[in-house]
Parts: C-alpha cells; structure tokens; sequence
C-alpha cells in the first residue's frame, strides 16, 4: 500500500455454534431472519469492506451465512470455538489461512443487531483519522461507576472500595453519580484494528485503543434470553430497528 492508496479492510462475522445461554443464538430468527443476517448486512452495507467472512465452526451455519452473502472459505477449528476460545485464537488463525493480505479487519458481531452499517462506516472513519492509534472499540457510559464498587473481607464481615479513594476530600462511594468522573465500559457493537497488531503484539487490539462512543440501542447487545426478549419488545415499539435485508428469509434446502 502506498500513502495514495486507501488501506484495503475486511470484516469478520464470528458465529460459533455453542451459544449456552441462548441456543442457537446466532441463528435463531429475530424478526424473519436470523441474527447473523444483521450483521452480515451490516457489514455489507457499510461499504467499507473488501469481503465479508462469517467465522465459524459449523456448516450448518455456514450454509446460512452464505446463503445472506457472506463468504465462508473455510471452517474455523473446533479447538478455536470453545466457550473460553479467546477472539485472538480463531482471528489468527483467519489471518494466516487467508490468501489476500487486509490492512484492517473489523469484528462485527451478530450479538448487536441495532448497530446498523452508518455505525460501522462512522468507526471506520474515526479510526483512519486517529493515525497514532492501533485500534478502535466500542464502549458506552458505565451504569454501575467502579467507584461505588466493594470488595467483601474472605469472612464477608466488613469490606472496602474496589478502587483506593483515600486520597480523595469526598469519596466516590459517597458522592452522586453525576459528580464522578466519566467511565466507560466495553461493548461488543464493533471492533476495528490494522491488522499488524496481530502478529505485532499478539492481540486483537494492540498497545494505543480509540474509544468508540455508541448511543442510544448501538451497543446493545443480546447475551441471554432476558435480552432477546427485549430486542424484541424494542422493535415492537419501534425504538429500535434492525438493517434491511434484501432477499428472503433462509429456508433449509427441501
């Protein structure tokens, strides 16, 4: 890549098959098509990307995510697709097995079908206009502030802040949320990254990462059947909506 040219990127859609808390979650239909379909289209939508390759461990869900216009060019390794398989294992070995050579990947999640690809295209932007940074990640306003987090004693008789504020005039434990500094948690609406990270540092995000603001419903993600009840009350309501998808529904061969 010279400097006249744009840096060439690919997105990652991992789908492994043994969601516990959500059976099926990747697959399972969300309003007439499956989750993964979102975030396929997503991806798609957003122009950002060169190719769009669903991560998976299952034909069966590879059928599906061809079937919405991903590419699948090769299963994921079992061993990769664990319940506790770090991201960095299965994004290595994608990296390794592809032929082409991307300048950036981006991990784009079926778990948080609101996103939506203006999100995606917003990310990607503010990335390449944050040159000194090696990532992108989304996070949102912390709800629960660590500063009015404890720690119980091993006996569970006194206990003490998480976080040291002895050196504070007014404790965060005892002040209103409204005064305390700003903190942010982690979602999983979108991660970006140049992808010599991986083979420089060993991580999916490197050493300097660019906080990615999300708002409203971007950031929500579907982790559990408490939260698939409520994508569902949000797109009744319409408070939320879901990216179009132009063909129809997946529908198994015969």
């Amino acid at each position: 890549m010279t400097s006249r040219e744009p840096p060439v990127a690919v997105a990652f859609v991992p789908a492994r098959s043994g969601s516990e808390r959500v059976p099926g979650k990747n697959i399972r239909p969300l309003a007439s098509h499956p989750l993964l379909a979102y975030a396929i289209e997503t991806a798609a939508q957003s122009g950002a990307f060169e190719r769009v390759i669903v991560s998976t461990d299952a034909e069966g869900i590879a059928e599906i995510a061809r079937w919405y216009g991903a590419e699948v060019p090769f299963l994921r390794p079992v061993e990769f697709a664990t319940a506790t398989s770090p991201d960095i294992e299965w994004l290595t070995f994608t990296l390794e097995q592809l032929d082409e050579r991307y300048d950036l990947f981006a991990i784009v999640r079926a778990t948080n079908p609101f996103r939506g690809p203006a999100v995606v295209k917003r990310g990607l932007d503010q990335l390449l206009a944050t040159p000194e940074a090696d990532s992108l990640r989304a996070v949102e306003r912390a709800k629960q502030h660590p500063g009015k987090m404890w720690l119980p004693a091993e006996d569970g008789r006194t206990m003490s802040p998480l976080l040291d504020q002895s050196q504070l005039g007014v404790a965060w434990h005892a002040g209103q949320y409204q005064a305390l500094p700003a903190v942010y948690t982690q979602n999983s609406a979108l991660e970006i990254a140049w992808t010599r990270v991986v083979s420089e540092t060993g991580t999916r995000e490197g050493r300097v990462v660019a906080p990615f603001f999300t708002e409203g419903y971007e950031g929500f993600n579907v982790d559990d059947e408490e939260d698939w009840e409520r994508a569902e009350r949000l797109l009744e309501s319409g408070a939320a909506s879901l990216p179009a998808v132009g063909r129809a529904p997946y529908s198994p061969a015969g």
